[in-house]
C-alpha cells in the first residue's frame, strides 16, 4: 500500500491582501517562490492528466495506488497554489495574462508529446526536488520565517510532501517504460522547458507589478540574463531594459549547502537513481510530526504563538 496521504490545506488568502514582495528581507527568493507558484498550477495539472493516461499502462496493483495517491496530491498542491496567485492577481490584475501562458505552455506539451515523454518529464523534475527543497527548508530561518506566515506555510507544506512522494514520480515512470537512457536523452529538452516556463512567469512579473513593489528584477535568477544585461551596460548601442536590481536568491547562503544541493541535482539524473536512499531536510519530520498532533501548518510560524496568549 502507499505511504502517501492526500491533505486538504486552506491557507487564508482571502482574508486580506497577499504580497508580492511575501519576503522583504528577501524579494529575490520572493519573486522565485511566486514563480513556483505560477509553474506548480500548470505542471501539476499536466501530470494529473498524465497519471490518468498512464494508469492503463500499469499492471502493478500497487504501483496503480502509489500513482493514485500522487496525483491526488499534486491536484491539492495546485488548487492551493491557485489561492495564492488568485490573491497576487487580484491585486495586479495582468498577471492573469501571465497565468495562461504559463498554463498553455504546460497544455502544448500535453498536446504534442506522448505519455512517454511527460513521463519522462515528470520524473527527471520530481528527482530535483528532494535536493533543491532540503536546500531550502534547511535554512528556513532565512527563507520562510520572515515573510507572510500564509505563504510561507503554503510552500514549506508542498515542498514536505514533494519530499514524501520523492519517488513516486520514477516509480511510475519505471513500471510504465522502464528506461533510464529514455529519461536521460529527454533530460536536456525538459529542463530548457522548465526554464522557460519560469521564464515566461519573471517576464510577467516585470511586465505587470511595479518595481516599487518587486525590488529587484524578476529575471535576475537566470544566469545568461545577467551576462546580456552587464553587455548592454558595457555597450550603449545595445539598448537596456533596466528592471530593478540583480539580486539572487540564495547569495547568503553557505556555498557548501548550495553545492551539495546542486551535487544532488546532477545525481538525481543519473540511472538507478534512488530517491529513497537521499538525505531528508530536518523540518519535514518536524511537520509530519505536528500535522499528526493537530498543530494548524497552515499558519507554521503564528499558530504557536497565537495558542500560548
Amino acid at each position: 500500500m502507499t505511504e502517501l496521504h492526500v491533505r486538504k490545506m486552506r491557507f487564508g488568502f482571502a482574508d486580506y491582501d497577499v504580497p508580492y514582495l511575501w519576503n522583504e528581507e528577501n524579494p529575490a527568493f520572493s519573486s522565485m517562490a511566486n514563480a513556483v507558484s505560477f509553474l506548480a498550477i500548470g505542471f501539476e495539472k499536466m501530470v494529473v492528466n498524465m497519471v490518468r493516461e498512464a494508469i492503463p499502462l500499469i499492471s502493478d496493483p500497487e504501483v496503480v495506488e502509489e500513482a493514485d495517491a500522487f496525483m491526488r496530491q499534486e491536484g491539492q498542491h495546485s488548487t492551493a497554489h491557485r489561492q495564492h496567485v488568485s490573491g497576487l492577481i487580484k491585486r495586479y490584475p495582468g498577471l492573469q495574462e501571465t497565468l495562461d501562458n504559463v498554463i498553455a505552455q504546460f497544455d502544448h506539451l500535453t498536446s504534442t508529446t506522448p505519455v512517454d515523454y511527460r513521463l519522462a518529464y515528470t520524473a527527471d523534475l520530481e528527482a530535483t526536488f528532494t535536493p533543491v527543497f532540503k536546500l531550502m527548508l534547511d535554512n528556513d530561518a532565512s527563507l520562510f520565517r520572515p515573510g507572510d506566515d500564509r505563504v510561507a506555510s503554503l510552500f514549506i507544506w508542498h515542498f514536505v510532501e514533494e519530499v514524501e512522494h520523492r519517488s513516486s514520480a520514477l516509480i511510475i515512470f519505471q513500471s510504465a517504460i522502464g528506461s533510464d537512457l529514455y529519461r536521460m536523452r529527454m533530460a536536456p529538452s525538459i529542463f530548457r522547458h522548465v526554464m522557460r516556463v519560469i521564464r515566461v512567469a519573471c517576464e510577467g512579473f516585470n511586465e505587470h507589478v511595479p518595481l516599487a513593489d518587486r525590488r529587484i528584477d524578476a529575471l535576475a535568477m537566470f544566469a545568461s540574463y545577467r551576462y546580456m544585461q552587464r553587455l548592454r551596460t558595457w555597450l550603449p548601442m545595445l539598448r537596456a531594459h533596466d528592471h530593478g536590481p540583480m539580486a539572487r536568491a540564495f547569495d547568503h547562503l553557505p556555498l557548501r549547502e548550495q553545492l551539495v544541493a546542486l551535487t544532488g541535482i546532477v545525481r538525481s539524473q543519473l540511472p538507478n537513481h534512488n530517491p529513497g536512499h537521499e538525505k531528508l531536510p530536518a523540518l519535514a519530520s518536524e511537520w509530519f510530526e505536528r500535522h499528526a498532533a493537530g498543530y494548524d501548518v497552515t499558519r507554521w510560524y503564528t499558530a504557536a504563538k497565537e495558542s500560548n496568549r
